[in-house]
């Protein structure tokens, strides 16, 4: 079995052929071409946390994975996900590799919003609102900025000191000019795309904050709240992933589109292959609303198998 740590797939996966992949594999999963049950997990109360189980089978690419990710939103001292992917043998089922999912839960996600600002998004869009600090909040900003003209990228979140290190970080990283806004609505004052990455239980993002025409992307996931109001939500244009997933009782759907009980305009899968229009006016507000599904892990798992067997990286072991 093949093992990948941390450092080989920060080395290995590369952002922009990460978009692409997810393109395809949402083509796929629209057409009902991909094996992806609802995600199961156990849940730990006390903790308001959960373990996960996420296994999805992706033809095209020819990978069998599953990813177990650990969610414990009360973590300060560490990372509130925790994740590891397992690829089997598509033809044997036999186990080949074991991959850090920490690293590709965090690119698969900041990519997958990058696809729907691709999609979405004007195509004039120049400042980049995000909301968190956390590794989320890090890779979407690297990810977004690359499907669109960003000049002025905002960072907010609940500790100012917090979002002024992850402002001065990403200014050392990125071209564009990072600042930290105070405020949330600070940050989205006239924004083209929004990304919330945070585990707000009220809403950051408020539809009277958001400029017309702008495009939202959330990631946040809590089971007590919301991280879009209903507002928002009920105006905008709204993609998700699957519909299957977004619509599931806990652990798979979404708080918000549950609770709201919007209709969905289009999968992800359906905007890339043309069967659904994207934007059809400048001032519509759009919404793209993730629950992280198993394909995206495939898909870019597949992608670091592939240069892993072609650079070398990894450490080879036997069970």
């Amino acid at each position: 079995m093949l093992v990948l740590s941390k450092a080989d797939v920060q080395a290995l996966l590369d952002i922009d052929a990460l978009i692409d992949a997810l393109a395809a594999a949402h083509v796929e999963l629209s057409a009902g071409r991909v094996s992806m049950p609802s995600r199961v997990a156990a849940t730990v109360p006390e903790r308001d946390g959960f373990l996960a189980a996420m296994p999805a089978y992706l033809p095209s690419a020819g990978v069998l994975t599953s990813k177990l990710v650990a969610l414990f939103p009360h973590n300060v001292d560490r990372p509130t996900h925790h994740a590891v992917i397992v690829a089997f043998d598509p033809a044997t089922g036999e186990p080949a590799a074991l991959l850090d999912g920490e690293v590709i839960t965090a690119a698969r996600t900041g990519a997958g919003s990058a696809l729907s600002a691709r999609l979405l998004a004007r195509e004039d869009a120049e400042v980049l609102a995000i909301l968190g600090t956390g590794v989320q909040a890090r890779s979407h900003a690297i990810a977004v900025s690359r499907v669109r003209p960003i000049r002025e990228l905002r960072v907010a979140g609940r500790d100012p000191a917090k979002a002024a290190k992850l402002a001065a970080e990403l200014d050392d990283l990125l071209p564009q000019e990072v600042r930290a806004a105070e405020t949330y609505r600070e940050a989205m004052d006239g924004a083209a795309i929004v990304c919330a990455t945070t585990h707000a239980t009220d809403p950051v993002v408020r539809r009277e904050w958001l400029s017309p025409g702008t495009h939202v992307t959330s990631v946040g996931f809590n089971r007590a709240g919301r991280e879009v109001d209903e507002a928002t939500v009920a105006e905008a244009l709204v993609c998700v992933e699957s519909r299957q997933a977004a619509l599931a009782p806990f652990p798979a759907g979404s708080n918000e589109l549950l609770q709201s009980g919007v209709q969905i305009h289009a999968e992800l899968g359906e905007l890339v292959a043309g069967t659904k229009p994207c934007r059809t006016a400048p001032d519509q507000l759009t919404l793209y609303k993730s629950v992280g599904v198993a394909v995206q892990d495939a898909a870019a798992a597949a992608l670091v198998l592939a240069a892993a067997h072609q650079s070398g990286h990894g450490t080879e072991i036997g069970l």
